[in-house]
Order: C-alpha cells, then structure tokens, then sequence
C-alpha cells in the first residue's frame, strides 16, 4: 500500500480541516444491481486471523467494576467475566432489545472502577455475520490499544443493522441503535469510568452504523470511520443487496429499515449520504476496495468470489459519498484503494493506519513503555 498523509483531525475548539483524499485506482462501470444479488450474503463476512492479545501477567487485575448503577431505561450490567488483566465481557440486559447480550471492553494500563479520572472511549463496531468478540478475534486491536490510555468497547450488534428497527411503522424492539447510543453509553460512563471524549470505527454494516451514529447524534463522537462501510444506501443495487443480506441471515428484511422506495422516508434517516451535512465537525476516514481483485493479504479466490463482488458494490457507493461531502465541503480522508477484498486482512491494514489519527482525536496519550 503507498504511504498516506495522516488525516487531519479536528480541534474540538477550532474550525474543521481543510478537505483530504486519497484515490487510488481508475472507477470501473458497474452493473451494481446485478452483482448484488451475487454478493447478497457478503457484508459482514471475514476470513478468520489469529489475535493478538497483550496478557499482562505482571500487572494486578483491575478491581472488578460496581456495576450497581443502572441505565436510564433500566438497562444493567448484570456479570462480569475476565479474560485478561486488561480484558473484560459485560452481560447487559437490555430492555432496548428484550434480552441479554455481551460486550467486550478493553481497559487501559492504571484503570479502576473506582478512580477519579474518566477514560476516553473507542467504539468498535463489528460487521455482519458477526459478533462482539470480532474485532479481539480478527484483529490486534488488543495490542493497538495497549500503546495508549484509551478504553475500547465492542457491543454486541448481531444482525440489528445499528437501527432501531422500523417493524412496519410501529417501533418496538429490536432497538439497537438505542442499545448502542444510550444503553452501553450510560453503563459504561456510570460503572466502568468511560469518558465523554469519544471515537467511532466500524467494518462493513458497522462502518455505516459508525457513520449513522455520528450523524443522528451529535456531539457524540468526535471521529468516526469506515472500513468498507455502506455509506450510500440508496444508492442503486444498495438496497436489493441490503435487503439481500438480511433476509439471508432468517431476517424479515422489511422490518429493519422498511420497505424501499415506500418507507424512503425512513431509510433517508438512516442513509449516512443522506445524513452527510450532520457529520461536519466530525473527523471521517473511510476506506473501501473498487476492483473485485484480491488485494495485498487476500486469500487468492475466484473472481466470482463473494467478498470480491461485494467489494465492487461497496465501492461504488463509498464514491458516491465522497462525491457528496465534496458537493458540501466537509473535510475528510478517504482512502479508496482499488484491489481489496471485503475481508479482514484489508480492514486490519487500515484500522491500524487511522487508530493514531483516532487516539488523538480524543485526546488518547500514548502509553511509555
């Protein structure tokens, strides 16, 4: 991959940056509806990596978190399992989704329930097809954060799409967005000393929950990026394959964000594109392949390869996206990288390039060694 300038982040008390971007790569002519159906299943999936935890066995075990303080909805931390010194699952039970799910958390060097200072937070946000240990599994997130005095949570998103679902005009559960934005936020600020300083990264269905997030809540982070992130869903073919997707995981596609072009209404409210001149004043980054062609550490696949098909679709509409914040003058950095599968070899490559841009958005010191 060639070298990158590094993105320009925003000063919290400044204007923006100016615009950055970086292309690589001739835009080829797409029949994007006819390779979403080939591509359906795509979103979200991920060649398996092996992960790199930090075990600090030298260093004492934080104490455990009290985790007594509920949310505002009554959502609760209900257990704590341990992994690690630095490593932690939290079972929540969430009246925003009528269950319990899990969600991972990473502490830094010195955290304790009980201190007087706050830590600031980095979201990560899994894809589809997936689940809260993704990010620890696929990639050396683990090791990223160990180098500085951040705290990482990985919530539990399923299948939900990071939307509380529309069912049809009449609401009710599942609620993820409501999950993620209120219910994890609040728990981890009253129980676990999380901060207000936050950043936001997604893969695939997460990136666009990333980016979703950041503009239906502002002030809520201060970077966000996306890893091969739909950014455009209405974009032509976006929707078949969304719609796709979900159906193919036992969904009823038609409950999440409604039906398309009847419901636009609701999927504009959803659509980051859509959302695009509510994101000025946050930082973005946001990444995606172009070619269906294997980049560098992708498994050598047939062309017909569904994460190389799916790859080409996601491309398009990232440029879409672009072209948007380029009509609206909102800075960013893009890096659309041309060769690339729609798998975690790539989204490890520029997790790892954008997490020192992320950690200083929020004010996220290095750690010395």
């Amino acid at each position: 991959m060639p070298d990158r300038p590094l993105p320009n982040v925003p000063d919290p008390g400044g204007p923006p940056p100016a615009a950055s971007a970086r292309s690589a790569g001739p835009r080829r002519a797409l029949a994007v509806g006819a390779a979403a159906a080939a591509c359906a299943v795509a979103l979200g999936l991920a060649a398996p990596a092996a992960s790199a935890r930090p075990m600090d066995g030298a260093q004492t075990r934080p104490s455990a978190a009290a985790v007594s303080v509920k949310a505002a909805d009554g959502a609760q931390i209900t257990a704590t399992t341990w992994l690690s010194d630095r490593e932690v699952d939290l079972t929540v039970n969430s009246p925003a989704l009528g269950k319990s799910v899990k969600v991972r958390v990473l502490v830094p060097q010195g955290w304790s329930a009980d201190a007087s200072r706050t830590w600031p937070v980095l979201y990560a946000l899994h894809g589809g097809n997936d689940d809260y240990t993704s990010w620890t599994t696929n990639s050396d997130i683990a090791t990223w954060a160990a180098g500085y005095d951040v705290m990482v949570v990985m919530p539990e998103a399923a299948n939900g799409s990071y939307t509380d679902w529309y069912n049809y005009g009449m609401g009710g559960n599942p609620r993820w967005e409501t999950f993620h934005t209120q219910e994890v936020r609040q728990l981890l600020e009253a129980n676990l000393r999380a901060g207000d300083a936050r950043a936001v990264i997604g893969n695939s269905s997460g990136g666009q929950g990333a980016f979703d997030y950041a503009a239906r809540h502002p002030g809520l982070f201060k970077y966000a990026a996306s890893l091969s992130g739909i950014l455009s869903m209405r974009y032509p073919g976006i929707p078949a394959m969304l719609m796709m997707t979900n159906a193919a995981s036992g969904q009823d596609p038609n409950a999440i964000w409604g039906i398309p072009l009847l419901n636009d209404a609701n999927w504009a409210a959803h659509d980051p594109k859509a959302l695009a001149d509510k994101l000025r004043g946050v930082g973005l980054f946001f990444s995606s392949g172009t070619t269906g062609k294997p980049g560098p550490g992708d498994p050598q696949v047939a062309p017909w390869d569904i994460g190389l098909l799916s790859e080409i679709a996601v491309g398009a509409e990232n440029k879409d996206f672009q072209q948007q914040l380029d009509r609206l003058g909102i800075p960013y950095t893009a890096h659309i990288y041309g060769d690339g599968r729609h798998n975690w070899p790539a989204w490890r490559r520029e997790a790892q390039f954008i997490w020192p841009t992320l950690m200083q958005s929020i004010g996220a010191s290095a750690v010395q060694s």
